[in-house]
């Protein structure tokens, strides 16, 4: 009797001993993912790409010649190019009197009239006031504004804008079909709506 009693508390010690190596062992089965894991989840998850407009990354460039208008003998060349949304002015004018002109961008790109008046008003896609670029109380996108021309008659001017695209579609930002046209005045970036620039003596269209 004694020796069964005995051998059933061994066999109880037994089970008990085997029950918790057990528990411990399901304890232990779950654990953290792995980095390499991690990694695999994370690559599942979609990545946020930026939109941009479909033109961004299309590079484009146009050229025109500027023809005399109102009796005038100014000429010139102008480059527009296009590169990751931006677009750059390069304008190369001569014949100008000595002093400041005002050079804009007008509605047409039609400069078959002898005064450059069939180009149309500023270009204004935004319903804005006539005023220097970049004003808070408002500016037309065709609004480039004044130059230099020294004593020769010879003037340069350059433009950077995120503000206009060549053949985008965007009619407030479109500038083909418009036209360049340089005054014989200064732009006072005040008087409505064209900043009182005097005679259209130099017309060009942005064409390709």
């Amino acid at each position: 009797m004694k020796h069964s009693i005995l051998g059933l508390l061994f066999f109880a010690m037994l089970m008990i001993t085997s029950c918790k190596s057990d528990k411990k062992e399901a304890e232990t089965v779950v654990d953290e993912p792995t980095q390499t894991e991690e990694a695999t989840e994370n690559s599942r998850q979609p990545t946020e790409v930026k939109d941009e407009p479909a033109y961004y990354s299309e590079k484009r460039k146009v050229t025109l010649a500027l023809e005399s208008k109102s009796d005038s003998n100014v000429t010139g060349n102008v480059l527009f190019t296009q590169d990751q949304g931006v677009v750059t002015m390069i304008a190369r004018l001569k014949g100008l009197s000595p002093g400041e002109h005002a050079i804009h961008i007008h509605e047409k790109a039609d400069c078959s009239s002898a005064d450059g008046k069939s180009s149309g008003g500023h270009w204004n896609p935004t319903g804005q006031p006539h005023g220097k670029w970049g004003e808070a109380t408002g500016y037309h996108k065709g609004d480039i504004g004044n130059f230099i021309a020294n004593n020769e008659g010879n003037g340069n001017i350059t433009k950077i804008t995120d503000e206009w695209c060549i053949g985008c579609g965007d009619e407030t930002k479109d500038i083909l079909g418009k036209a360049i046209i340089v005054h014989q005045g200064t732009d006072d970036f005040t008087s409505q709506p064209s900043g009182a620039a005097g005679a259209r003596v130099s017309c060009g269209g942005i064409i390709e």
